[in-house]
């Protein structure tokens, strides 16, 4: 792709192309953003265990994950507002993920709802969900998404209310309400017309269809943003996933796990698998970075659940860096969601393809011919 010779390059080109209210929801953290640094820094810093003369003429990069065949270890993570970065956003990456052999997860606060995404691809999708005060209205989620094929539930389950990001504050995402805050918003997708052309005139409707049905003709960001405040449950615990389950029957996926005893909790009460994940430095800022947290929760449970992780993945090297520290699968976030603003499927598409080639270079070099190979044996001197 021209312009983008590694998945880094994708973010230059979305701060580009996108209007700053939406550039800045993806890239930006909660708070001073630590959290969203750390996860980068500490990523940063594992050092890969160099090996030599060892035949890597072939290597493996497949691996099942719910009992679904993947030609990578990756998965497109859930990204909210996704859908406006690209016309129809969600369905363009969820395309690219199928043609790649990985899955896509849709958010609950998508774009482009569930019905549109998971008609315009053959394979099934997984399906990220919230716990939401109303009920009955996650019921019919649910229902949706078993109708629709879905093949495994993640349930978001950091974010009983929603972080500050000061950022979304000084572009005007939020905190900028009424008719001034949409004209703010309307002249920064004038002076991107690129993105004003494929998405502000020919990607509409622009509402979040998973959740246009109770937020009926409030359709404004901030009526979103005040229905998030106003219905995400704080009131939810461990006893809620009885109504999960009786709701769900396939593979549960539990994100948003920082700590060994919550992993150990999400282990005994059945769930399939586990995220390791701090929302992307998006909601407790301080909290450490997912290299970190990861280790110990793997050790723990590992042999229980699977553990899938996300948080400062910029590159073949860090899916396999997250895999040494004992994941099983790496959910990608901004870099799907650059890539997509960046360049559409066909940026998707290519951002796979560099990882999975940076992936090939780093396992050759650590002497590692399958992703099951993988483990702190291509760590230097690990000791977390």
């Amino acid at each position: 792709m021209r312009g983008a010779a590694s998945a880094l390059d994708y973010r230059e080109l979305a701060r580009r192309r996108l209007p700053p209210f939406l550039f800045e929801y993806i890239d930006g953290g909660s708070y001073a953003e630590v959290t969203l640094r750390r996860n980068i820094a500490d990523l940063e810093d594992i050092a890969l265990r160099q090996r030599v003369l060892t035949d890597v003429s072939t290597l493996d990069l497949t691996t099942e994950l719910f009992g679904q065949k993947l030609k990578l270890p990756v998965a497109l993570a859930p990204v909210g507002l996704a859908g406006m970065n690209a016309r129809r956003g969600e369905v363009q990456a969820a395309r690219a993920a199928e043609a790649a052999g990985i899955p896509f997860c849709l958010s609950t606060v998508s774009a482009c709802p569930l019905s549109e995404v998971t008609s315009a691809v053959q394979a099934p999708i997984w399906f990220q969900l919230y716990m939401i005060r109303d009920r009955g209205f996650m019921r019919e989620l649910l229902a949706q998404a078993r109708g629709a094929g879905c093949s495994t539930l993640v349930f978001t389950v950091d974010m009983p209310v929603p972080g500050s990001r000061y950022r979304d504050y000084h572009s005007g995402l939020a905190g900028a309400s009424g008719f001034a805050g949409t004209m703010r918003r309307v002249w920064q997708g004038m002076t991107h017309p690129r993105w004003a052309w494929d998405v502000g005139i020919h990607g509409r409707p622009h509402q979040l269809g998973n959740v246009a049905p109770v937020l009926g003709k409030n359709t404004g960001l901030e009526d979103f943003f005040a229905w998030m405040r106003n219905n995400f449950d704080p009131t939810v615990s461990w006893r809620d996933l009885d109504f999960i389950r009786s709701e769900w029957s396939g593979p549960l996926v539990i994100k948003g796990i920082l700590d060994k005893d919550d992993a150990i909790a999400a282990a005994d009460i059945g769930a399939e698998g586990i995220v390791v994940s701090n929302h992307g430095g998006r909601q407790l800022d301080g909290v450490p970075s997912t290299a970190r947290a990861l280790p110990p929760i793997a050790d723990a449970v590992g042999d229980r659940l699977t553990v899938l992780a996300d948080g400062g993945v910029r590159s073949g090297l860090d899916v396999v860096r997250m895999l040494a520290l004992g994941a099983n699968g790496v959910l990608l976030g901004r870099a799907w969601a650059y890539a997509l603003a960046a360049a559409g499927e066909q940026g998707v598409s290519h951002m796979l393809r560099l990882v999975e080639a940076e992936m090939r270079v780093a396992m050759a070099l650590t002497s590692c011919r399958s992703v099951r190979e993988i483990g702190r044996n291509a760590l230097v001197d690990f000791d977390r």
